[in-house]
């Protein structure tokens, strides 16, 4: 099975592969490292649309890896707003900075692991398409596709195990990036989440789940408890042309981004809704921001404090405001502020 499914597979992809601006085309020379590795960690919980944009803009501002560990973490941070998951960014820096103090990529799995932020997906992933070592792949599309292809029937986490294990049996020793990207492509675009649409699908004669008469029902997934929601507030302080910026701490939510001030609301409770300096206040509404384990309800208030002391932080001409790089709830606070 392993040989014809892989086999199958390949000749598909042949045919069918997306084009995205960081891969070869199919059978050609195994991409640049560099490129392979900067799209697998924007793609981490992201959307090839989302990613597409930001993944142009950083490569041509910063062509090869050692340009990106040679530039200002803040820029990195700047460039990399509104992609979400800023550990990811933090996390970039660092690596690129190791990687260009040992002289580029290792081009081995277990290397690539030692690597600052890279765990066993990215690895694998960097081994397997750039460097055509035999790999095991496995993000959520490939998760999906196997659970259907096998009928593996246990739940979603619990079963992953099981699912590396099965995608080990089908992955073959050559071509193996290629394999990889083929079930990526196969998950995203023939065996989605709710119509998959087998007629099309290169695999059907082989898909248990399909025989069983109901692909769609797998991976079972266990359901997921309702998320929390935090109240906070943020602080609009202008003077003239300008408004009040400072730098998150670097660790933590969106750590090291530009950002309103705010009351002080993190994942675990709300904000003290105190602000930064005696004034008068006025609400200018809300915003609501979802992140991995919590929903935010963001009051957006307006500061005018005669007594206002900058501590910490910056004015930042509002004509230019779009070039802070705030991340997406401040932006969308300050959308809202400047509407007001």
């Amino acid at each position: 099975m392993a040989a014809t499914v892989s086999d199958i597979l390949l000749d598909w992809y042949d045919d069918h592969a997306r084009e995205l601006p960081w891969r070869a085309r199919p059978g050609a020379s195994p991409p640049d490292p560099y490129r392979v590795w900067l799209s697998e960690v924007m793609l981490q919980q992201t959307t090839v649309t989302a990613v597409k944009p930001y993944f142009t803009a950083f490569t041509q501002r910063w062509p090869t890896v050692d340009a990106l560990a040679a530039a200002d973490e803040a820029d990195i941070m700047a460039a990399w707003a509104g992609l979400g998951y800023y550990s990811r960014a933090r996390n970039l820096v660092k690596c690129a900075r190791a990687v260009a103090d040992r002289g580029g990529f290792p081009d081995t799995e277990e290397a690539l692991r030692e690597l600052p932020g890279l765990g066993a997906y990215t690895s694998a992933a960097v081994a397997a398409i750039a460097f055509g070592r035999k790999a095991v792949v496995v993000d959520a599309n490939v998760e999906r596709v196997v659970a259907r292809l096998f009928a593996i029937e246990e739940p979603l986490p619990a079963v992953r195990k099981a699912i590396r294990e099965a995608t080990a049996s089908i992955t073959p020793a050559q071509r193996a990036g290629d394999f990889a990207q083929a079930m990526m492509d196969l998950g995203a675009t023939i065996c989605t989440g709710r119509e998959p649409k087998c007629l099309l699908c290169p695999l059907s004669g082989a898909c248990a789940a399909r025989r069983s008469g109901d692909p769609a029902r797998l991976p079972k997934k266990v359901p997921k408890k309702a998320k929390p929601v935090r109240q906070g507030q943020a602080f609009w302080i202008q003077r003239d042309t300008d408004v009040w910026l400072v730098r998150r701490e670097g660790t933590g939510m969106l750590g090291g981004m530009r950002a309103l001030p705010d009351d002080g609301w993190n994942a675990a409770g709300d904000g003290h809704g105190i602000p930064p300096a005696d004034g008068n206040i006025q609400s200018l509404g809300l915003v609501r921001h979802t992140f991995s384990h919590f929903s935010l309800e963001l009051a957006v208030v307006r500061l005018e404090s005669a007594g206002f002391e900058p501590d910490g932080g910056e004015w930042w001409p509002l004509e230019t405001l779009d070039e802070a790089g705030l991340p997406t709830l401040f932006a969308k606070a300050a959308r809202l502020a400047l509407a007001g």
